[in-house]
């Protein structure tokens, strides 16, 4: 079983997808790691072997931000929005959308 940042990849699904799991990876993410790694796309999460996966380790380490990195950069942003008394800042406090969505119904 491939472990990378914290996260067990499933075993059967191919790379491309089984990268994805990880929170901060999409399928255009992880195709360029693994077109980075000269991993082949398509190859099983159980066929991968220690020498690849150190490979992806260290490619995400190097220019991903992911997982509780990145999940705590947004709880960091939204918070400084909220601090500064922005009107983005003002909306989030209030659980109400941001981005100009209607709130007579569905708020």
């Amino acid at each position: 079983m491939v472990r990378i940042a914290g996260i067990d990849l499933p075993r059967k699904k191919r790379m491309e997808i089984a990268l994805t799991y990880v929170y901060g990876i999409g399928r255009t993410s992880a195709q360029k790691i693994l077109d980075e790694a000269g991993i082949d796309r398509n190859i099983k999460s159980d066929d991968v072997d220690e020498p690849m996966a150190i490979k992806i380790r260290a490619i995400i380490d190097q220019k991903y931000t992911v997982e509780g990195d990145l999940r705590k950069e947004t709880i960091m942003n939204i918070k400084r929005l909220m601090d500064l008394g922005s009107y983005r800042g003002r909306r989030h406090r209030r659980g109400l959308p941001c981005r100009g969505q209607r709130t007579r119904t569905n708020a």
